[in-house]
């Protein structure tokens, strides 16, 4: 099996290190997948959900924030602000972020303001669904 070499780095933590045989990230774009001698590049990272398949063949998902992927030689990394395993997600949090968010965007504040609440709403909303997908799996 080919692999390459994944590094995903959060702000606080080491998310995962390892080998892996294949990728799939968030982008602008939509989801955009990595196998192994990728060519060189760097992808902005949007927020959204991730999975990949580990050195031992076992599929892990993610919840990321928004980063980079950068890939050259053969070795991925991923800077992102942060990144949570689906049954790590607490589901009254992400509920009340999704609330907090939706009045945010009633309220009609600044640009600022708005773009924020924005984001908060589609990490919540990432948040909720992947959460949904591991209760049912």
């Amino acid at each position: 099996m080919n692999t390459f070499e994944l590094s995903i780095l959060a702000a606080d933590k080491v998310f995962y290190q390892g080998g892996c045989s294949s990728l799939v990230i968030p982008t602008a774009d939509g989801q955009y997948g990595i196998l192994a001698n990728h060519e060189n590049t760097a992808i902005g990272i949007s927020i959204g959900q991730a999975s990949f398949i580990d050195e031992e063949g076992r599929r892990q998902e993610a919840v990321l924030s928004t980063g980079i992927c950068m890939i050259e030689d053969n070795t991925v990394t991923i800077l992102i602000e942060t990144a949570e395993r689906p049954e790590e997600i607490d589901r009254l949090h992400a509920e009340q972020d999704a609330a907090d968010a939706r009045r945010a965007l009633e309220h009609k504040g600044n640009v600022y303001d708005t773009r924020r609440a924005q984001a908060k709403m589609a990490r919540a909303i990432s948040r909720l669904k992947a959460k949904d997908r591991t209760e049912i799996d």
